[in-house]
């Protein structure tokens, strides 16, 4: 859990000098380097002890001495005294999304609002009316803010629910009383937010596996502790359950602890029609137990076909299984390409041919180098008179390579109007455009649902990219008619992104289903800044399995010739 340490005093260090109005480009590089830090696969402790923290992106020696002090104490001397020259009650509203530096030091030097309570309290009593700046409309995107933030308090991201889970169960799986090991709970069926972790354990000597459990190195409170099941609270606060259940039992405790909760229910239904009984220890038959070890034979038992995890939301996969027509949904190993990805042309941390070795370690046949287009600058977008000398390096990497190809491509900006960043003769050079909304996420939901089919309807620009701007934690998403969006994409052949970036997860389950249902085939792309981002293309999938995708509704499951065909307005 140091790698969410070092990311968010990194960012609360990036919120102090933006209240100091501090150079915009060392914020950005904070920012930066707390984003590349929370999408490590590896531990940042680890990294540090064999002094590789420089060859994470965006980290040169000054971070890197930075995190070590980290790492070593717990604590930085820098953001310690940074804190110290900002009033604390600044701060504190800072981590309200939709309250920037202008707004937190207005509410604190005109109200002394110190903190959330000070603010809901000021709400209530119509204090904030006329404050200079404050309007009826930023009034309700802080209420929304702070409703937003005490949501992120009660439910972890997927990608971190993961991390922790994964440090648990890797730790258990080592040991030779533990046959077998499995997260449950809506850890394992992909749900984008987790509120607490479930593992479920084989042992034949469960009394020690709880004795250990209990003392692994993220416990900081035992909650509960009995021969079979333990419950602990972790250094981050964050609740985890482990029980050990029989072999034979397995499969029943896996499926009835994997929920969901309505799943549950109508699959009891379902077997008291059959004269049966299901629990967390079996189905049985008259008092006989009859089926249990594996949730595949507890399927079979009920004369269903196996549902994945998933799926298990009650909403119509009983009935489909039930008739044996559950869609084949997407795998992992089908994605043939990433068709978003960042390099050092615009914020990316990797070179176009880092990036490639990258993507063929994992298999895949292609790559778009979707770099940001001009306006973007804070995040280095690039200029028409440099794209010529991209196209180049991409043209002379291509010729070296065989079985691979790399995408000449850009993520083009959609400003306020709807109009896009470059010149629709720039446009026409690209293999692949995506564009995208970065800013003016305020606006009517008419007007953001204007500028996304105004994309839509050029003829050049191939994917929507994270259609309602979602940034989990941070940013809810803002409103627009989805409806719309999806009908002028099916019309004008324009396909919608599943941003599989951990904080983005978006396009979302619900609208993945729509669109699948209205025709409309998908991307699911990583939105890579590092080469270890290209790992969360893992939650992009889970998002597509959660929204009953099979590879036939996602545009880079194809082979690069199709694809190149698919997309062709």
């Amino acid at each position: 859990m140091q790698n969410q340490l070092v990311a968010q005093i990194f960012r609360d260090i990036a919120k102090i000098l933006e209240i100091k109005d501090d150079n915009p480009f060392r914020i950005r590089a904070y920012e930066r380097a707390a984003q590349n830090i929370d999408s490590l696969t590896q531990n940042i402790e680890d990294l540090s002890r064999e002094d590789r923290l420089t060859e994470i992106p965006g980290i040169g020696n000054d971070l890197a001495d930075k995190i070590k002090e980290i790492v070593n104490t717990g604590r930085l001397k820098f953001y310690e005294d940074l804190k110290k020259t900002v009033p604390q009650g600044i701060f504190e509203l800072l981590n309200i999304p939709s309250v920037g530096p202008k707004t937190a030091k207005l509410l604190y030097s005109k109200l002394k609002i110190k903190n959330i309570e000070d603010l809901e309290r000021a709400i209530e009593n119509n204090r904030l009316q006329g404050i200079f700046g404050i309007k009826e409309k930023t009034i309700e995107n802080i209420i929304k803010g702070i409703e937003l933030l005490k949501k992120g308090k009660e439910r972890l991201p997927l990608v971190q629910a993961i991390q922790i889970a994964d440090d648990f169960i890797n730790s258990l799986k080592k040991l030779a009383e533990v046959k077998m090991i499995s997260s449950a709970g809506s850890l394992r069926r992909q749900k984008e937010t987790v509120r607490d972790i479930d593992i479920l354990i084989i042992s034949n000597a469960p009394q020690k596996v709880m004795d250990i459990f209990v003392k692994l190195p993220p416990v900081k409170e035992i909650l509960a502790k009995g021969q079979t099941k333990a419950s602990i609270r972790t250094k981050d606060d964050v609740q985890v359950d482990c029980r050990v259940v029989e072999q034979k039992a397995f499969g029943a405790a896996l499926l009835y602890f994997t929920g969901s909760k309505n799943f549950n229910i109508k699959l009891r239904q379902l077997a008291m029609r059959k004269g049966l009984k299901i629990n967390e220890y079996g189905v049985f038959r008259k008092g006989r137990f009859i089926a249990g070890k594996t949730e595949e034979e507890i399927f079979k038992c009920l004369g269903m076909s196996y549902i994945p995890p998933e799926l298990r939301e009650d909403t119509g996969e009983i009935e489909a299984a039930q008739k044996h027509q559950l869609p084949k949904i997407i795998e992992l190993h089908e994605i043939k390409g990433d068709l978003h990805v960042h390099s050092k042309w615009s914020d990316g941390g990797n070179s176009i041919e880092e990036i490639v070795k990258a993507c063929q370690q994992r298999n895949y046949s292609y790559v778009a180098i979707a770099d940001h287009s001009q306006s973007l600058k804070i995040a280095g977008g690039v200029r028409i008179a440099d794209l010529k000398k991209k196209k180049q390096e991409i043209e002379r990497l291509n010729g070296k390579l065989s079985n691979f190809r790399i995408l000449f491509a850009t993520e083009v900006d959609i400003d306020s109007e709807g109009n896009l960043d470059y010149d629709e003769d720039v446009l026409k050079d690209f293999d692949i455009v995506i564009a995208a909304i970065h800013s003016g996420f305020k606006q009517s939901k008419a007007q953001l649902t204007k500028r996304i089919v105004r994309a839509c309807r050029n003829r050049y620009v191939h994917i929507i990219a994270h259609p309602t701007g979602r940034l989990w934690g941070t940013r809810d998403a803002y409103e627009v008619d989805m409806e719309e969006i999806l009908k002028v994409a099916k019309d004008t052949h324009t396909h919608l992104e599943i941003n599989a970036f951990p904080q983005r997860l978006d396009l979302d389950d619900l609208n993945c289903r729509k669109a699948k249902e209205m025709g409309v085939k998908l991307a699911i792309s990583t939105d890579a800044h590092t080469i270890e981002q290209l790992e969360t293309i893992r939650l992009g999938v889970s998002v597509g399995r959660r929204g009953w995708l099979t590879k036939e509704d996602v545009i880079n499951t194809y082979p690069l010739e199709e694809l190149l065909k698919m997309i062709r307005k």
